[in-house]
């Protein structure tokens, strides 16, 4: 089956360049250039992934991205001029899963959005795991939600799957190529700055004890910590 794309971008531009290459990887294609516009096309189509413009008229990406999440819960790919980790984290909390800056490659943005597409496809294999148990850390991977102390956590999908790579191995040291490689689907890639502006949103929400540093080398879920 065909998965449905949305595109938001304001740029006329950039959004047919990018709508046609993705047609052309065998997508269907929605598009809006606005924020109105942008939540009105997703009520009406039900993209199963958004390709987000951050700078739009009408109200720009990042609330964007909170309606259509306080909607439905989707994938959503960011697209932004400005790379400071202030504005990625900003991103990260209304739900986006990833960021790309412009100017970006057609080819890497393909690959990001494909390897998201197949995360959200493997979560539903996990339909019938019980909830992992650790300590006062309790993780549902068939509903994706999460715990600690008894208070549910509201983390992104990106967020929980980096958690749950962490917790499949507890005090163990995962390193950022391997995070790369099982939460991203980038086998291969340096993306030391996603990792870690991801890992600081996490901390964030589940608590900075939890999530250990290993410099040079990677994460750990503390299970000291934890317990």
């Amino acid at each position: 089956m065909r998965r449905r794309l949305l595109v938001v971008e304001d740029d006329p531009v950039i959004n047919q360049a990018l709508s046609d290459r993705l047609v052309a990887e065998g997508y269907d294609v929605v598009r809006a250039w606005d924020g109105p516009g942008a939540v009105a096309v997703f009520g009406e189509q039900a993209p199963d992934l958004v390709v987000l413009d951050v700078m739009l008229p009408g109200y720009d990406g990042h609330e964007v991205c909170r309606r259509i999440q306080a909607e439905r819960p989707v994938p959503v790919i960011m697209l932004t001029a400005r790379a400071e980790e202030a504005d990625v984290l900003v991103g990260l909390g209304v739900g986006a899963d990833d960021y790309v800056t412009k100017p970006f490659r057609m080819r890497e943005l393909v690959a990001r959005i494909s390897a998201l597409l197949r995360r959200v496809e493997r979560a539903g294999e996990l339909a019938g795991r019980r909830p992992l148990e650790l300590g006062e850390l309790r993780i549902d991977q068939a509903g994706r939600r999460v715990w600690r102390a008894g208070e549910e956590l509201h983390l992104t999908p990106t967020e929980f799957d980096l958690l749950a790579c962490l917790a499949a191995e507890p005090g163990a040291v995962v390193g950022r190529d391997r995070l790369m490689a099982q939460v991203w689907g980038w086998p291969g890639a340096t993306g030391t700055r996603t990792v870690d502006s991801h890992v600081k949103g996490l901390r964030a929400k589940i608590g900075a004890d939890l999530v250990r540093t290993v410099h040079g080398v990677g994460y750990a879920l503390d299970v000291e910590a934890v317990r």
